[in-house]
């Protein structure tokens, strides 16, 4: 595997991306490699692909958003950029919100940019589970850092860490915890907190700046507001896949779009992976798409401190600590625009405004857990790509966030906060010191309880070595196919126990390299 040099921002990254206003008619087109997505997953298997010289075609459903696009409203920016505007939530024994991206780049556009390696231990458990033995932590470790090169992924740098990072390091620190900064794809980063609703300063590389204008100068072709629907198929082959060109104003299916390819590489995330493959005649033969859905269940606490914390300064999340991860924990520092830290607040009327007088001297933090306990599964609507989400919040898991939620309030206090917030339904809504802690670790927590989101979902297509009970095996082809490959976070089989967008970066660029040997 050749070095790779990082990548080279530009001034206008989307220059030779087609958009909905280039489109005079129907799509027709034919190439080596149709990968639909372009989110960490199929953005790497593009660029890594077309140039080793294959001839490739990207599609996207969602818009190119440009620097001056992104405004610092999140409201406006989850209607913009979020599948279903942001408001997509599971249904189950729990309400729990989920976010995904619709946007060229995909998740890479709003998320925090943390670029963490899965532990070795992981790939030994989905091993065990799963069996995976060919997949294992020192056979990612070229691709790891192939993806940390081309990223410049680094340690998150003192000097954007800002207050509200440093008064996390600061509790860990007290209660002897290891911590550390993050490592991110944010080489130009300038603690400006906006990755949420996009980077304005172009700091962070998500994909849509990195990898695919790297994959358009290796000659790739560039769709977006491309929806597919389908994979054409005959017999074991996929020949292609065919959707539709969906105006961006009135959402209304305008264009046919059909592409011919060699290989089909399916990177529409672990929503809308699994409900292609169900509408199609390939590759859910064993009618697993869109079963074994996993999350990292998480939920957070509001700590606020006598002094200014300024929590709008400082990297969106800079400082984590995996002091508990092999137990299923993990800890970060959390970042996301006012009005949708102000939920966190209790009260109405002038209780609400006290309140938010204590925004300025406010930190959140945040635990997930790895959902060992918890599953669900993904079924496509009528018509679309937005699914029905069912998930149950598994009893040990409640239990293990529980105790997350409980570490949370004692770092907060020992890094110096004078009151916290647990975000806890019927249950106090302001905690001040040990003894209330002692109380809070004497409750039990009920599923309902928290204030909780589904973060990194995974598992929807899972690897695996049992054709009856996965959709791919461990180089991301599936089962009873001979060319139709998936590389997004629904291979993952079980919990990454870090965020997973590295992994599933490394994965893809594996997948893309097998690919390059077989085609």
């Amino acid at each position: 595997m050749k070095k790779v040099s990082r990548y080279e921002p530009s001034d206008h990254p989307h220059e030779s991306v087609k958009v909905f206003a280039d489109y005079q008619g129907d799509i027709v087109d034919r190439c080596d490699v149709v990968v639909v997505g372009s989110g960490p997953g199929g953005a790497v298997v593009a660029k890594e692909l077309a140039e080793a010289g294959f001839d490739i075609v990207l599609l996207e459903e969602g818009l190119a958003w440009d620097a001056p696009d992104f405004v610092p409203d999140a409201g406006a920016a989850m209607v913009r950029m979020l599948r279903e505007g942001g408001m997509r939530a599971t249904r189950g024994n729990v309400f729990m919100p989920t976010m995904q991206a619709i946007a060229l780049g995909g998740g890479s556009v709003v998320n925090s940019a943390i670029c963490a390696r899965s532990p070795a231990w992981v790939f030994d458990r989905w091993a065990s589970l799963h069996g995976t033995e060919l997949l294992t932590g020192a056979s990612l470790d070229g691709h790891y850092q192939r993806v940390e090169s081309f990223l410049g992924v680094e340690p998150t740098l003192e000097k954007v860490l800002g207050e509200r990072n440093l008064a996390f390091k600061r509790g860990c620190d007290a209660l002897g915890m290891s911590s550390a900064p993050c490592p991110r794809n944010a080489p130009g980063c300038k603690g400006s907190a906006e990755c949420f609703t996009g980077c304005r300063n172009r700091g962070k590389a998500s994909m849509d700046v990195s990898y695919v204008p790297a994959a358009i100068r290796a000659g790739a072709r560039v769709y977006t507001s491309v929806r597919v629907d389908t994979v054409m198929a005959s017999g074991r082959r996929a020949r292609g896949v065919q959707g539709k060109a969906v105006d961006p104003r009135s959402k209304k299916a305008v264009y046919d779009v059909r592409v011919q390819a060699r290989v089909v590489v399916l990177s529409a995330g672990c929503m809308a992976t699994p409900v292609i493959l169900q509408r199609s005649e390939i590759g859910n033969e064993n009618g697993q798409a869109g079963r074994h859905l996993r999350f990292h269940p998480g939920t957070a606490v509001l700590a606020v401190f006598p002094d200014l914390i300024r929590p709008w300064e400082g990297a969106t999340q800079g400082y984590h600590s995996l002091h508990e991860l092999e137990d299923g924990l993990k800890y970060e520092v959390l970042w996301s625009p006012p009005p949708i830290i102000a939920t966190r607040f209790p009260g109405m009327g002038v209780q609400f405004k006290d309140q938010l007088a204590r925004f300025e001297r406010s930190a959140p933090f945040d635990a997930y857990v790895d959902g060992a306990d918890s599953e669900g599964s993904v079924t496509g609507r009528p018509f679309g790509l937005e699914p029905d989400i069912r998930f149950t919040f598994g009893a040990k898991d409640v239990k293990k966030l529980h105790r997350g939620l409980c570490r949370l309030v004692e770092i907060s206090l020992a890094a110096g906060a004078v009151e916290v917030l647990p975000g806890l339904f019927g249950y106090k809504p302001v905690l001040r010191s040990q003894a209330d802690l002692d109380e809070l670790r004497a409750y039990r927590m009920k599923p309902t309880d928290p204030v909780i989101a589904g973060t990194h979902a995974f598992g929807s297509t899972r690897m695996g070595n049992n054709v009856k009970t996965s959709v791919v095996d461990v180089d991301g082809r599936c089962h009873q196919t001979d060319n139709l490959y998936i590389a997004d976070s629904g291979v993952i089989p079980s919990s990454p126990a870090v965020n997973p967008m590295l992994t599933i970066m490394a994965l893809a660029s594996r997948t893309a390299h097998i690919l390059a040997a077989r085609i």
